[in-house]
């Protein structure tokens, strides 16, 4: 198994741990994980999930009055060049 798809588990494994319905697809260029987030979510399972998400390429929630909100992460099977590095608060 490729490492992007193992780190790709790995957080959707931690997420279900932390009783989130998780689903990863595999792409060209990386690994994408989605998870429903219940809207009754706890303060201390959203630090948890912050954490599990924070290890990911890029994330983020969308939220809709019509879908509820869905947590996403990507982990990219290609280490970007040096050049193309973002650190904290530099995600597109």
């Amino acid at each position: 198994m490729p490492a992007s798809e193992a780190r790709a588990e790995d957080l959707a494994a931690r997420l279900s741990a932390l009783g989130l319905a998780t689903r990863v697809e595999l792409h060209a260029s990386h690994a994408s994980i989605e998870a429903e987030v219940p809207d009754a979510l706890p303060a201390e399972s959203w630090r948890e999930l912050l954490e599990v998400v924070a290890e990911a390429d890029r994330f983020g929630l969308l939220a809709s009055s019509l879908t509820g909100r869905t947590l996403w992460a990507v982990v990219r099977k290609v280490v970007p060049a040096t050049g193309d590095v973002r650190g904290p608060g530099r995600q597109r």
